[in-house]
């Protein structure tokens, strides 16, 4: 089985995530392959300094996730490049264990699940929402400015929009515990329908 967690950035997908995997899904987290896997790859590396200039490396040659960010979200045409160029490499990534391990059940963090038309990868979408407050709050304690969190928010699907489209929707204003009770309750009712 493929569940699908999506939701706005600070919304907690990660958290849900986990919590599927703590219950025995294992778990693709999209950003963290993109970080680790795809903008460490030479062929990409090489690629994104053909776009943005050498001023996309560190001194150590590692891409500068900030620098790209900044330019990425300061133009839409340049954030649409990005996600082309990078997405294809993340889908190879997730067919190839896939492949390996066709029986598990997995529970991926998809970010742009709905703004990339993702929901036939999966069995079930679900997404994770919270109040526009508690994301800014959130994303200011991971030391983003409120100015930047709130360009970022507005880079995606509105999060309405998101909980329209998904199968099932995951509340994360509550306590932890609460968070965890909808998770438990979530993966009961997909053992059912496996």
């Amino acid at each position: 089985m493929l569940i699908g967690i999506t939701g706005g950035i600070g919304c907690g997908k990660s958290t849900v995530a986990g919590h599927f995997e703590s219950l025995g899904y294992l778990r693709m987290d999209s950003d963290e392959i993109i970080r680790n896997q795809v903008l460490t790859n030479p062929e990409v590396i090489a690629g994104l300094v053909e776009r943005f200039g050498h001023q996309v490396l560190l001194e150590g040659g590692a891409v500068n996730r900030g620098y790209l960010a900044s330019r990425i979200f300061a133009c839409d045409g340049e954030r649409q490049w990005l996600e082309d160029y990078l997405l294809p490499r993340l889908f190879s990534i997730w067919r190839s264990a896939l492949a390996e391990r066709a029986r598990t059940h997995w529970v991926f963090e998809v970010p742009l699940l709905f703004e990339k038309h993702l929901e036939n990868w999966f069995d079930f979408t679900v997404c994770v929402a919270t109040t526009a407050e508690n994301q800014l709050v959130r994303l200011e304690k991971r030391g983003m400015t409120r100015a930047h969190a709130e360009l970022r928010i507005s880079k995606q699907l509105p999060l309405a929009r998101k909980v329209e489209l998904a199968d099932f929707v995951i509340g994360n204003d509550g306590t932890p515990d609460f968070l965890r009770l909808q998770v438990d309750a979530l993966a009961g009712r997909f053992a059912c329908s496996a």
